[in-house]
């Protein structure tokens, strides 16, 4: 795991809390991108910098704007 992956102790939290509803499709994942937008917050960088993994990088800001 990443350091500044969102960790077992921590996920076990957020996971029973209601997800975003979808406007048109099915979300991803929402592990990957909630770590993505944690990622931009600790580091400071910019929202098209985000690493693959958290997937792509308007998944992620989207999210975090709604």
């Amino acid at each position: 795991m990443w350091r500044e992956e969102i960790s077992d102790e921590q996920w076990a939290c957020l996971e029973p809390l209601p997800p975003l509803v979808a406007l048109a499709r099915p979300y991803l994942a929402h592990r990957p991108v909630i770590s993505g937008i944690v990622w931009v917050l600790r580091t400071g960088v910019p929202w098209r910098d985000v690493p693959e993994r958290f997937g792509k990088w308007t998944t992620v800001v989207s999210r975090f704007r709604r």
